[in-house]
């Protein structure tokens, strides 16, 4: 068997040798060669299965060190992959509070803008765990156990199976440690808020035979409050008149529905009908003042690797974790309306407190500022696996085998807070009187309900007394009822898998892979009874459950052509394809063929073609509906911000002069509102997988003449049909007012006399259309040894050339763009220059992304609409106004010194300027005007590590 040296493969591939963890067996080989005996480690490369001694494949693969993540300011795993070019939008930002699913407080890598449900996450080469709607939690891997992460940026379903589209990232942990390492982290925003602690330490030990390497971390980061950054105190900023709801903490009412809403003077006692006044801008709220901007969050974790040689070629390895995670989030209190379909709570007119005077039953509105939203969502999850490895020769031939199983489990407790109880709201605005005892009780005399608890929706704050209003303690225990949800998921996979090398042909040898795998897939998903019920001003849902297995069997062949000749100092060839059977859908068969030629010894030229799919999830088949209040809605028929206001089907579906009702069924005041209605979201039993064909091209140049350079460039192509699509009501209004697709406007209906969306809309996942990306990226490396230290430059961009969606099979419509709008940056590129000198390294970061553009909000001052004769065909010929939002650079700053104590510290900044993110009114990834991913600010940080 003969092992080639090459510089080119030694600049890219040092890094992963030097201390590596691998994902498989990497047993000595010992071949006599002239009485001389050569050990060489066989490596499992992350995209292959063939364990081989070149760790450099036809696939681009970027490796993120254990030094590269100490170098940096990032602390978490999901930080660091985040913060990688090709990673996409943040999947359930923590700065979107309104989200409170089972995802909520995990944290999730997208690849490539694709979604994160499209890239597989691996650890060790073994699947994560996954929730019902198949999202794999990163934040569940301590980083102190990371001892690299390879992020294998091409579709790899052919060695992986499922949802291994836009990409894989193996997490490779550490292992073989001897001693102790205990490290200290914490940091905060420039303005006091925001802190990040954690505490970790790692130990190992080993022996002659073995080593077990056990690792825990603590980990906490505090909120941020939406009112402590100007960006996020009003939803629009610079513009609060469009910041505010009428639906405020001071309550107000009206006979019937026409006429001015009442609100009580401040000081008057809310009683009777004096004391009133017309609902003014003093008398809205805004609900940024009490919502999070950045939610919470707190983590334990434990983890602990062992591997023991049964024999000299048989090895049992294991891995355990378990891990604790606690997330918290605040929203403002409940804007409760009396007319909602859902509540239907008018206020009594024998009500003691109707300003009536018993006159009539009045229409109220109040939101419950004195008891705000939350959600403590917390998560306990397990995972565990064992196997054994070995090796074994047969003549001059070797092959590696392993065999085992991977348990992961998931449990998972919601507890909501701060919603109404419908039916004690019905009773507390019902009829009420003052009995003999001068108390205020429910039902009329003679008639008293039980347990009732009179509620004033019009008192408090300044208004009325404290007593039976939202302030008063009886209140809200009869009124706010805790709703807790339940959710549990479970991963059983069995594999084994045989590799090595089939025969020796001129060019080397013919290495093979094949293995068998058996996974099966289950979990679910119960709401609490109230919410279940309809009878909680919480949306709506129902239970989820559900399973799948799957069978699998691949096969995978590297096969070298030519070797050390002209122009051909290699040339090789591989292959690979998985056959998947599914007890839901059937079977689908993957294939992979990837292409390596080094033409001569500084250049490498690389290319793949692959086949993808993605199954459907549980929560994708099985799950139950909810209801929702879209946020940011958008009807195409509004007079005032539509975009196809005045057209035939508009003018044929909604009264003239049609405006756009938001909360309180009052005119919207921006172009996108939350809906006054809910609207039903829900699962599809009949959903089919997703299919992707990918290609790669790219080269690798390490030039001899400069030393220590090594340059990258990579075309990718990525497409994905039969999408999953997450429909959403602004699809099905556009499908069916600007693309004219008839069958779409059938799914929904309207009020008859306001013409506005009705909460009959109902919408779930479909296959449909289409999700195709294209771009480059290009990796540059370098380092210079002086007199004065070593001097390093990283630079890392993707360039995302294409990205368009179809939603709809339609033939007649046109794809829309999703590159450079919104949180989709068609340019995103990081910078890292270090200098080492002895004990002291200084390391300086710049992450750049570029600008794109975002609808235009209406506000009637053109400000923020720099475009407004925005045309493009995805549009139809109508002018869609848009607005250029400038690109933003972030840097970042560290400097560290590795003390005679055996410790380390490093004192740093990210942002280190201070810079604010760019304002975003379409609020990308983000509950504010502000994308989701962007820095809230100068981050200060101290890092201190001690080895024992």
């Amino acid at each position: 068997m003969t092992h080639k040296s090459n510089k080119l493969r030694d600049a890219i591939c040092i890094a992963l040798i030097a201390g590596a963890g691998t994902t498989g067996a990497a047993f000595a080989q010992e071949a006599q060669e002239g009485g001389t005996a050569t050990t060489l480690d066989r490596i499992e490369v992350t995209g292959s299965r063939i364990r081989q001694v070149d760790l450099e494949t036809a696939q681009p693969v970027v490796t993120i060190s254990r030094e590269d993540i100490q170098a940096g300011g990032f602390n978490t795993v999901a930080d660091i992959l985040q913060n990688i070019t090709s990673a996409g939008s943040p999947t359930f930002s923590r700065t979107a509070p309104l989200i409170a699913n089972q995802e909520a407080g995990g944290q999730y890598i997208d690849l490539r803008n694709l979604g994160a449900q499209r890239t597989l996450v691996l650890v060790n080469g073994k699947r994560l765990g996954i929730s019902p709607d198949g999202f794999q939690d990163v934040s569940t891997i301590p980083a102190v156990v990371v001892d690299r992460i390879d992020v294998l940026k091409d579709g790899a379903s052919s060695i992986y199976g499922s949802d291994a589209m836009a990409g894989v990232i193996n997490i490779i942990t550490r292992r073989n440690f001897e001693g102790a390492e205990a490290n200290a982290y914490i940091g905060q925003y420039g303005e006091g808020d925001g802190q990040k602690q954690t505490y970790d330490f790692l130990v190992g030990f080993a022996g002659d035979r073995g080593s077990v390497t056990i690792g825990a971390e603590y980990h906490k980061e505090e909120g941020v409050w939406a009112r402590d950054r100007w960006y996020s105190a009003d939803s629009y900023p610079g513009y609060p008149q469009y910041s505010t709801t009428v639906v405020g903490q001071w309550g107000n009412w009206r006979v019937g529905s026409a006429g001015a809403w009442q609100v009580a003077d401040r000081g008057s006692d809310a009683l009777g009908p004096g004391g009133w006044h017309n609902q003014t801008a003093a008398d809205t709220s805004v609900p940024a003042d009490q919502m999070h901007a950045l939610t919470p969050l707190e983590r334990r974790s434990l983890f602990a690797s062992a591997n023991y040689d049964l024999t000299d070629n048989v090895r049992f390895v294991t891995d355990l974790s378990y891990t604790k995670r606690q997330s918290f989030r605040q929203i403002a209190g409940y804007p409760t309306q009396s007319q909602a379909a859902a509540v239907n709570a008018p206020m009594s007119a024998d009500s003691y407190f109707n300003p009536t005077g018993g006159a009539s039953a009045v229409n109220w509105r109040r939101r419950g500022w004195e008891v705000p939203r939350t959600t403590d969502t917390s998560q306990a999850t397990w995972r565990f696996t064992a196997a054994l490895e070995g090796s074994f020769d047969i003549g001059d031939r070797y092959f590696d085998w392993d065999a085992g199983y991977m348990f992961n489990e998931n449990d998972l407790t919601i507890i909501n807070n701060g919603n109404l109880y419908i039916p004690n709201v019905r009773l507390a605005v019902g009829p009420s009187f003052q009995n003999a005892q001068g108390q205020i009780v429910c039902g009329t005399p003679g008639n008293v309900i039980a347990g009732c608890v009179p509620w004033n929706p019009f008192a408090g704050f300044g208004t009325g007394a404290v007593a039976n209003s939202l302030e008063d303690p009886a209140v809200q225990a009869f009124l706010y009822k805790e709703e807790h949800a339940l959710g549990n998921t479970k991963t059983n996979n069995y594999f084994a898998n045989l590799a090595g090398s089939l025969w020796t042909l001129p060019a080397g040898d013919l290495g093979f892979a094949v293995g068998v795998e058996h996974r099966k897939e289950e979990g679910g998903f119960t709401p609490d009874a109230i919410a279940q019920s309809g009878n909680s001003t919480n949306l709506a849902s129902g239970p989820t459950y559900g399973q799948y297995s799957v069978d699998e069997i691949y096969g995978e062949l590297n096969i070298p052509i030519l070797a050390d000749a002209s122009f051909a100092k290699e040339l090789s060839l591989s292959l690979a394809t998985r056959y998947s059977d599914f007890d839901t859908f059937g079977d689908t068969t993957n294939s992979k063929f990837g292409l390596k030629w080094r033409p001569i010894d500084d250049l490498l030229v690389r290319g793949t073609w692959s086949e993808g799919f993605r199954a459907p999830t549980i929560g994708d088949l099985y799950g139950g509906t909810s209801d929702t209040f879209t946020t940011g809605f958008r009807d195409p028929c509004d007079t005032v911000y539509g975009a196809a206001a005045g057209s035939a089907r508009c003018l044929q579906d909604v009264p003239a002069g049609y405006r756009q009702l938001q909360q309180g069924f009052v005119p919207t005041t921006a172009a996108a509102q939350q809906t006054p209605v809910p609207f039903t979201a829900g699962s599809n039993p009949f959903l089919e997988p997703e299919y992707s064909e990918s290609k790669t091209f790219g080269v690798v140049y390490s030039p001899e003449y400069v030393k220590g350079l090594t340059v990258a460039l990579d075309w990718w192509n990525i497409r994905i049909d039969n999408t999953v699509v997450a429909d959403h009501p602004n699809n099905i209004l556009s499908d069916c007012y600007v693309a004219l697709i008839e069958s779409r406007c059938a799914l929904f209906s309207r009020d008859a006399t306001l013409g506005y969306i009705v909460a009959d809309l109902s919408y779930g996942s479909r296959n449909a259309g289409y999700a195709e990306t294209e771009g480059y990226d290009l990796d540059v490396s370098y380092s210079l040894d002086t007199a004065y230290g070593v001097f390093g430059a990283k630079w890392a961009t993707t360039y995302v050339s294409m990205y368009e969606v179809k939603s709809t099979n339609d033939a007649d419509a046109i794809p829309a763009p999703a590159n450079g709008f919104g949180g989709s940056f068609r340019v995103r590129s990081n910078l890292n220059l270090s200098w080492t000198l002895n004990d002291f390294q200084v390391t300086w970061g710049m992450r750049y992304n570029s600008g794109t553009k975002e609808e235009c909000m209406g506000f009637g001052d053109g400000k923020h609409c720099s475009l407004p004769d925005y045309q493009a065909p995805w549009t139809q010929g109508a002018i869609v106004p848009m607005n250029e939002v400038g690109s933003v650079t972030f840097n970042d700053l560290q400097v560290a010194w590795n003390a005679p104590w055996n410790a380390r510290i490093a004192i740093g900044a990210n942002n280190v300027f201070g810079k604010d993110p760019p304002i975003y009114y379409t609020q990308p990834s983000s509950g504010f005007a502000f994308y989701g991913g962007h820095d809230m600010g100068r981050f200060v940080y101290a890092r201190y590590q001690q080895k024992f």
